[in-house]
């Protein structure tokens, strides 16, 4: 007999799956695309396996069991995820050998055999899995000196009196270097940079000599320095320095002491990427031989113009942090994203990379690893997943994965699976078709459920009480992201990054191109083109000078700085036939120093020739007039009569058809047409859920969408006899069943009668129950109430709630269901559906039938209740053994939430015309 597994109630076996999985293996396999509609349509249905969400598995110590890891592995199967990304962090709990618990120390001969057992495990269910290059982020540990860490330029500011021929050096410690030294009028909160004088530094006991002088002066001390910056979540054994990102020595070293040994885990099956976190190397702008480098690349000596990085102001200053900036970001392409990428392919995997942050890599830094991802939902502002969808459209990567429900409804244990939509849904309208969820904790057996977390994230795992229905949730997420891979995207908008002028910006421990960007690319101006009925995407000069410029209208701005080359690339492009939009500012400057007044001459002499081609070339001077300019420049692609600012979509181009996902975004119902800008004659709605085909309106066609609801809408030539649309009346209530039914709760053995729906908080017995609850009803229908009747059980509609300000991280979705918070519906003993999301309702003609049925509907709550009616753990003595490496987020201060069926709950008929 199978051995079953409790958890929460919902019971799933401990040693196979409901959902087997045909086509993953760990090599790396090219994604399902597909040009023409009529294979597409053949998959939608049941997509291909290498759409599946994966899971960032936290292994935490990590102190995981080789028979654990192949339970999770099976439980992640049956939820319907297609592999994970392996991620050791933080411990949760020290060594105690009464217990046999220990923490495996990172890359010792027993982790790394783990690692070898979960790839192996893998491999045999034909599960996809992603090795992380290193323990927690970014990329460093115990095996980066002081020499190879993260490294900053830092200033020392020394007030010296009048009359005073000497000053105290600065401390220069281990891994320190001084670079230079500059004295002038002034003090240390208050100097002008161009009177400064570059000093030779003659240190003797500690001291330097300067020559006198009767004014009060300021020497200003440039230090190569060291940021100090620790990994972040490192487990144990992988604490240390945060590496030097650009530096080839410290890569290097760090592929040959952490990589190798993780890839040699794998043995003969490597796996299928090696995944690189967001850059956030905190405070760093600097390394070793940046001087040199910057001689070579920019064409001149650095060194005098350093105090203008700390405190220059004016057009030169800008111009020197421009070239500055730049030549990190060339550092950073060239000394990190290329070596490890190629290492990947040498080693027969891949690399995939969230490509933003601290140091300042581009957009087109994404062209250099083999698979781009991004992080946030933000669609309509400036986003970090744009930029990694954007680098794909134009260097042609057909998938963009995007690390998923970071932060989504804190705290732990938050979420629902209409949180997890909503948040799918924004990602899929910025362009992402592949998951990575964040995420899923490995749990110890026999800890005290709902099981372990990460200290700021949602959980995905089977010790949620809701696990029953995240195989239709997987499902959906799988469907969407297979189909929005098919043909090519179709944005028509290009936004030129004005990475010039955000390197121009930079300043001394905050360099990052994609912070900066928010201020260029505003929420503003997004909005103004999506709400005008267009999607966008991201250029930048390197892609224009790369692949050119596919899009028919390109944005510029708020935008001054611009080389000559860009420009007149942008004057062959409107020669052409290509629209481009300038937005507050035209371009006029050099943006680098070198011969910058000659330079600038060609730049105002390019805008000049951009402006007199005429009518194809606009200027608009905020960003609230963007909108109309678009509208001038060309037709919208979907026009949407109303709350244009709730509804997005996403189009593909196919060689036969064009598919349109769809989503309402907000909290309420939108009811509204819209129009596609399409010349194909035939009209069909795709199911997301279910895979369903159904005939549309003519365009303008109605456009009827619930909380959250999306819908996949496919134009193709020819008609579609083969489908029709049911015609259905007005829905009448067959039967209320909002009152007697029989609630077993599956964890407390405990049942009762309820007459009236409330909620489990409203008792003592369940009111901190987390799991399963079976309600069980009754049902007599008639003969003739089946006949020509669609009959749908309703659940109601949800509640829209306000944002909890106190709750500042992350985003959920703004309505509280009639379920609390999802359930698997059954019908005289076999599977009806799930409900999750709206409209809460589901189809149960299939199974009914005359006479007696017998209703069931297994309801899971949010492990919240549970977590509120205990104390929070106590990390005194694991802080105290290896300091203290997080901090939970709002988990103060819990209340347990309302559960169960709240709503009315009816049975609904639906006469078919």
């Amino acid at each position: 007999m199978m051995k079953m597994r409790s958890v929460y109630g919902f019971v799933v076996p401990a040693l196979a799956v409901a959902f087997v999985l045909v086509s993953w293996s760990a090599r790396a396999q090219a994604p399902t695309i597909s040009q023409k509609i009529a294979d597409v349509s053949s998959q939608f249905t049941t997509p291909p396996d290498d759409a599946r969400v994966l899971m960032r598995w936290w292994w935490f110590g990590p102190a995981v069991t080789k028979p654990e890891l192949e339970r999770e592995i099976l439980a992640m199967k049956a939820g319907g995820f297609g592999g994970f990304e392996i991620q050791p962090v933080y411990p949760l709990e020290p060594d105690d050998s009464q217990k046999n618990f220990r923490n495996l120390p990172y890359l010792s001969n027993e982790f790394l055999d783990v690692v070898h057992f979960a790839a192996q495990k893998a491999h045999e269910n034909r599960m996809r899995v992603d090795m992380t290059l290193a323990s927690g982020w970014p990329y460093g540990g115990p095996h980066v000196p002081v020499s190879e860490a993260a490294s900053r330029l830092r200033m020392v500011a020394i007030d010296v009196p009048s009359g005073a021929m000497a000053f105290a050096l600065p401390n220069i410690g281990n891994g320190e270097a001084m670079l230079a030294a500059f004295v002038g009028d002034g003090s240390a909160k208050t100097y002008d940079t161009a009177s400064l004088k570059q000093i030779d530094v003659h240190a003797v006991s500690g001291r330097a000599e300067i020559p006198s002088s009767q004014q009060r002066r300021v020497v200003l001390c440039f230090v190569a320095s060291r940021t100090g910056q620790q990994v972040k979540r490192a487990a144990v054994n992988a604490e240390g320095f945060v590496l030097d990102h650009l530096s080839s020595t410290a890569v290097q070293n760090h592929l040959r002491i952490v990589a190798e040994p993780l890839l040699k885990a794998f043995g003969d099956t490597p796996p299928y990427s090696v995944f690189s976190d967001s850059l956030e190397v905190y405070n760093t702008d600097w390394t070793d031989d940046f001087l040199m480098e910057f001689q070579k690349r920019r064409g001149y000596d650095l060194t005098p113009h350093l105090p203008q990085l700390f405190g220059g102001d004016g057009v030169e200053a800008g111009a020197v942090r421009h070239d500055w900036g730049l030549t990190m970001t060339e550092l950073v392409n060239e000394r990190y994203l290329t070596p490890i990428n190629d290492w990947a392919i040498a080693h027969h995997t891949q690399f995939r990379s969230q490509t933003y942050g601290d140091p300042p890599v581009s957009l087109s830094s994404n062209r250099l690893v083999g698979l781009p991802e991004g992080e946030g939902p933000q669609w309509r502002s400036f986003s970090f997943t744009r930029l990694a969808t954007s680098a794909s459209h134009l260097y042609g990567r057909p998938v963009t994965s995007a690390e998923t429900w970071t932060w989504l409804h804190s705290p732990a244990f938050r979420a629902t699976p209409l949180d997890m939509k909503a948040e799918a849904d924004r990602m899929f309208l910025e362009g992402v078709n592949q998951f990575v969820g964040h995420g899923w904790p490995y749990t110890p057996p026999g800890t005290p459920e709902p099981g372990w977390a990460f200290y700021a994230a949602a959980v995905f795992n089977d010790h949620n009480p809701w696990w029953g229905v995240m195989p239709d949730v997987s499902k959906y997420m799988q469907r969407m992201s297979y189909l929005l891979r098919q043909g090519k995207p179709a944005n028509d908008i290009a936004v030129l990054l004005p990475n010039d002028d955000a390197y121009a910006e930079f300043k001394p421990g905050h360099a990052s191109l994609s912070a900066e960007m928010k201020q260029y690319v505003t929420p503003a101006l997004t909005e103004q083109i999506l709400d005008a009925g267009f999607n966008l995407d991201y250029v930048d000069s390197e892609s224009i000078d790369r692949v050119g410029l596919p899009y028919p209208v390109l944005v510029l701005p708020h935008m001054s700085r611009l080389s000559p080359e860009t420009l007149k690339k942008i004057v062959e492009y409107a020669k052409k036939g290509g629209k481009v939009i300038v937005v507050g500012s035209k371009p006029s400057e050099a943006p680098g120093f070198l011969h910058a007044e000659q330079v600038s001459v060609e730049v105002k002499a390019s805008t000049e020739s951009l402006f007199a081609l005429g009518a194809g070339v606009q200027f608009v001077a905020e960003d609230a007039q963007v909108g109309e300019a678009v509208q001038r420049a060309l037709k919208p692609d979907v026009h949407v009569a109303s709350d244009v600012a709730n509804v997005g979509f996403v189009h593909r181009r196919l060689e036969d058809a064009d598919v349109y996902f769809v989503a309402n975004t907000s909290n309420h119902a939108v009811h509204t047409t819209a129009s596609f800008r399409t010349k194909r004659v035939s009209a069909v709605w795709w199911d997301p859920f279910t895979g369903a085909m159904s005939n549309a309106s003519a365009s303008p066609l109605a456009l009827d969408l619930a909380p959250y609801e999306s819908r996949v809408l496919v134009f193709r030539d020819g008609p579609q006899s083969a489908l029709s649309k049911a015609k259905v009346g007005t829905k009448t209530q067959v039967a209320d069943l909002s009152h007697g039914w029989q609630v077993r709760f599956v964890g407390l053995e405990q049942t009762e009668s309820m007459e009236t729906l409330h909620s489990w908080t409203d008792t003592d017995v369940t009111r901190y129950y987390s799991g399963e609850a079976v309600y069980s009803k009754d049902l007599q229908l008639e003969e003739k109430q089946l006949r020509g009747t669609n009959l749908i059980l309703d659940f109601g509609e949800g509640t829209p709630v306000e944002a909890d300000p106190k709750i500042a991280s992350g985003m959920r979705a703004l309505l509280e269901s009639p379920i609390r918070e999802a359930a698997v519906v059954i019908v005289n003993g076999k599977r009806a559906g799930s409900v999750w999301h709206p409209p809460y309702a589901l189809d149960i003609t299939p199974l009914l039938h005359a006479g007696k049925n017998i209703i069931e509907v297994h309801v899971g709550n949010t492990a919240i209740n549970t977590l509120a009616g205990r104390k929070l753990p106590d990390y005194r003595l694991l802080n105290a053994r290896y300091g203290e490496r997080f901090v939970p987020q709002n988990m103060d201060h819990l209340q347990p939430l309302p559960s169960g069926m709240l709503g009315q709950v009816r049975l609904m008929g639906e006469k078919i015309k």
